[in-house]
């Protein structure tokens, strides 16, 4: 049997974090709430959520900065939750290492069938040692699907669980152009209706990552007017 998964609820208006609680605890989920972003890193250790669910106005810490502390040594998949408006508060949030996000205000089973698409594909832990031998390797960048691990140029790097999942796409289909639908569509779900830019978001992080220049990527190419490809070394 599994066990309840943890949801770490990071909001501080009263209405929110009631609605939170009933209906995420009948849809099966434990549920620990911070009430600023000072309290969310604190109790972030001890609490050791499946998942953070971080509203983007918060007091004494934003939860952009709070995003951004939590994934300096952690993986776990982190849901935005922003004002309607806020779509530089969406972008940034995206940035700093987000993989989701939702405006308020949102519904119950939306937000759920999100939720439980992350968790879905999360990983349960990293491993150590070899690749396994499914490892997708392209010059000196490494994915070990199995144990959700990717090697840059000999170093081990740790990529929230979007941008894993876009490299792996990216990857295993490298040398072809991935049109921008296909990559929303296999990544986030064939229903997902967020705004388009997150792709974009995420390519630039990963750009980030993997390329020698950023600004001047050779690896991570965009194909104007269809989408991006991951461009093979040149032997």
């Amino acid at each position: 049997m599994t066990s309840t998964q943890t949801i770490l609820v990071v909001e501080d208006e009263d209405s929110f974090v009631d609605a939170m609680q009933v209906g995420l605890k009948r849809e099966g989920f434990r549920v620990e709430v911070a009430r600023d972003g000072v309290e969310a890193l604190e109790m972030f250790d001890s609490v050791q959520p499946d998942l953070i669910l971080l509203d983007v106005m918060l007091p004494r810490i934003s939860g952009i900065e709070v995003c951004r502390q939590i994934r300096k040594k952690s993986t776990v998949p982190i849901i935005m939750v922003t004002a309607k408006a806020s779509e530089i508060d969406t972008v940034v949030g995206l940035e700093v290492g987000a993989d989701d996000y939702v405006s308020k205000p949102y519904r119950l089973r939306e937000l759920v069938a999100r939720m439980r698409a992350v968790l879905r594909r999360a990983p349960d832990g990293g491993g150590s040692g070899d690749l396994h031998p499914d490892s997708i390797i392209v010059g000196d960048v490494a994915l070990d699907p199995e144990e959700h691990r990717v090697v840059i140029r000999g170093d081990a790097a740790a990529l929230p669980l979007k941008e894993f999942e876009l490299l792996h796409l990216l990857l295993a289909n490298a040398g072809r152009v991935l049109p921008r639908d296909t990559l929303i569509d296999r990544v986030w779900g064939t229903d997902y209706v967020g705004d388009t830019k997150t792709l974009d978001v995420h390519i630039k992080r990963l750009r980030s990552k993997v390329e020698d220049d950023p600004a001047q990527p050779t690896r991570i190419v965009t194909i104007r007017g269809l989408g991006y490809k991951y461009e093979r070394p040149r032997t």
